[in-house]
């Protein structure tokens, strides 16, 4: 059950000091990102009890979440506008202390790309988010459930449902048995398919090498890409793993992309261990028809339903 946060002001109303009409981002630390260039939310507001409005910008380019040709929206950026919304209500409406530690657990975005071209100016949506759960552990928030509709020129264009805990630093580490940034290395990076074949103009964007036998490829973890690793991990990116099921999906059938994902994020991601990416074709809820895991040995990394259009 939700458990209900009267706001006796604003707690988003100091996140951006932009005088009226100008747009400046978020300060970068909110939202868990190093580059200013890839801090996408420029400010928020509560409008009632555990309920939002928060608002970003799109670039008209970008390596990742434009497609090659700059004409539409990857579906994947709404995933990641979420994800910095979510991130910035939780510091700055559930106080939860810069420096925690978040884990993405579940996200399931729908999207509408007929409505996710790229205009004359960088597009500006609107998220309205509604908390329908925080879980409190000893009197302190540790976790949310939220639901978005994002909003673009008057359309709705996607809805989100997404899952997150935190926690500090110190159970964190304890949590990772020692595994950190400076501890860990990733796997030598092998080769990767043609862009052509996933979607992609730039062979250092390619995230999955050529399969060892159909539908199965190993995952390519770069910790030099500086869109996947903004700054220092010791374990691979949800957002690097949503990636994979994009590009699983088009590896498959160029003729079809992921319009939509629901993803369930079982455990870490190990950098020093092979990831494995499967797919399959599988119906499922919400008009999924392809289903994506991910295996580090006999462990299940997460599960991806997809659902695919022509593109």
């Amino acid at each position: 059950m939700p458990h209900p946060r009267q706001h006796a002001t604003n707690p988003l109303a100091e996140i951006s000091a932009a005088p009226e009409g100008l747009t400046a981002t978020v300060p970068r630390q909110l939202v868990h990102r190093a580059s200013l260039a890839e801090t996408l939310i420029t400010g928020g507001t509560s409008t009632d009890t555990d309920r939002f409005t928060v608002f970003a910008q799109w670039p008209r380019a970008h390596q990742l979440h434009v497609s090659p040709d700059r004409r539409m929206y990857e579906p994947l950026l709404v995933a990641e506008t979420v994800r910095q919304a979510g991130t910035l209500i939780a510091h700055t409406a559930y106080e939860v202390p810069l420096g925690h530690k978040f884990v993405l657990k579940e996200m399931r975005i729908t999207t509408r790309p007929e409505h996710l071209a790229v205009g004359p100016a960088p597009a500006e949506p609107a998220l309205r988010i509604a908390v329908s759960d925080i879980d409190h552990r000893g009197g302190r928030p540790a976790g949310i459930r939220f639901d978005t509709d994002l909003w673009l020129g008057g359309e709705r264009v996607a809805t989100a449902h997404t899952a997150a805990t935190w926690t500090s630093e110190a159970v964190y580490r304890r949590l990772r048995g020692g595994r950190t940034e400076a501890t860990v290395s990733a796997l030598p990076v092998p080769p990767g398919l043609p862009p052509a074949a996933v979607g992609r103009a730039l062979p250092a964007d390619v995230v999955l090498a050529p399969p060892d036998h159909p539908d199965r490829w190993q995952l390519r973890v770069d910790t030099a890409h500086a869109v996947f690793f903004d700054h220092p991990l010791d374990h691979v990116p949800g957002m690097l793993l949503l990636e994979a099921v994009r590009q699983a999906v088009r590896a498959r059938d160029g003729r079809r992309i992921p319009v939509s994902f629901h993803t369930v994020f079982h455990r870490y991601a190990e950098l020093d261990r092979p990831t494995w990416i499967e797919a399959f074709d599988k119906q499922g809820a919400y008009d999924t028809d392809v289903h994506v895991v991910g295996q580090q040995g006999e462990s299940t990394v997460f599960e991806c339903a997809a659902g695919t259009a022509e593109e």
